[in-house]
């Protein structure tokens, strides 16, 4: 017997068949890999993966947006911008996202065009639209992007499951967002910000913290860490060496917050989850 499941699964790769081929904007997040992975399956090599590298994308995560890739077969492809063009995202006002989404979709585009497709699509899932104020998404409706997962209403759970299915290293992965949602609502993202919040970021991954954000208050970091490793934090050690680490960045002071991890901390309260989405190229 079909499984509810299996039944939307079979439905988004009827639905991504009959396009000549699609071009998936792609972050190696858990909600654009399953997209991959159905667009592969109903097109092969017809349809291609592709990353938006930015000042606003981690090294990191590019390079699992790559092993990704290789590990569902589809083909992958990246393509440069910068943000900080736009100075309507460098404002950083509660547009962001969508400004931010706009850029990097119409990059997709790009690529499409040079490829001689017509379709692009994210991994916008069912859960997304009910999550608060979201104006990325209404670059994806601006846009006439395909949300397959949305399309036949998968939930983020169902996608997990999916994942998990296809046997996906990053079924589990906890949600990233872009490093300007590090930076609060008002005050102006800069290439500098950006860069010590990245290097700031990657002594926690080192450290073996999973899920974490480092918010720039102008020069002072607020470390944000999952309240099941507060105690990992509060280690004298770590602390001397996030001390060292993130003033050598630029930092003017480190602090740890004791809330712990939470997102949209540095955005105002109706805004919610859009700022700590998976990266649009999405994200989740």
């Amino acid at each position: 017997m079909t499984s509810p499941l299996d039944a939307k699964l079979d439905a988004a790769r009827e639905a991504l068949s009959d396009c000549d081929g699609v071009v998936v904007a792609f972050s190696g997040g858990v909600d654009s890999s399953v997209v991959a992975a159905l667009a592969h399956d109903a097109l092969g090599d017809d349809a291609v993966a592709c990353t938006a590298r930015s000042e606003t994308l981690p090294a990191e995560e590019l390079d699992d947006a790559k092993r990704v890739a290789d590990e569902i077969g589809i083909p992958h492809e990246t393509v440069t911008f910068s943000e900080l063009d736009n100075p309507d995202f460098v404002a950083n006002d509660d547009e962001r996202c969508y400004h931010c989404r706009t850029m990097r979709l119409g990059k997709m585009y790009d690529v499409a065009r040079d490829l001689g497709i017509s379709t692009v699509c994210d991994g916008t899932n069912a859960s997304d639209p009910g999550e608060g104020h979201r104006p990325g998404l209404r670059a994806v409706e601006e846009l006439e992007v395909f949300s397959p997962l949305l399309a036949h209403d998968l939930t983020k759970s169902e996608v997990r499951e999916a994942a998990e299915r296809y046997d996906l290293s990053v079924a589990d992965k906890p949600s990233m967002a872009c490093l300007s949602s590090r930076i609060p609502t008002g005050l102006d993202v800069t290439e500098e910000k950006l860069s010590r919040v990245e290097r700031a970021e990657r002594l926690l991954r080192t450290w073996g913290f999973s899920q974490f954000r480092v918010r720039d208050h102008d020069g002072l970091a607020r470390i944000e860490v999952a309240p099941d490793e507060l105690d990992a934090a509060l280690d004298p050690d770590f602390a001397r060496a996030a001390r060292d680490h993130l003033t050598d960045a630029g930092f003017d002071h480190v602090t740890l917050d004791l809330q712990g991890y939470r997102t949209g901390s540095v955005s105002p309260a109706d805004d919610g989850p859009d700022l700590e989405q998976e990266y649009p190229v999405g994200e989740r």
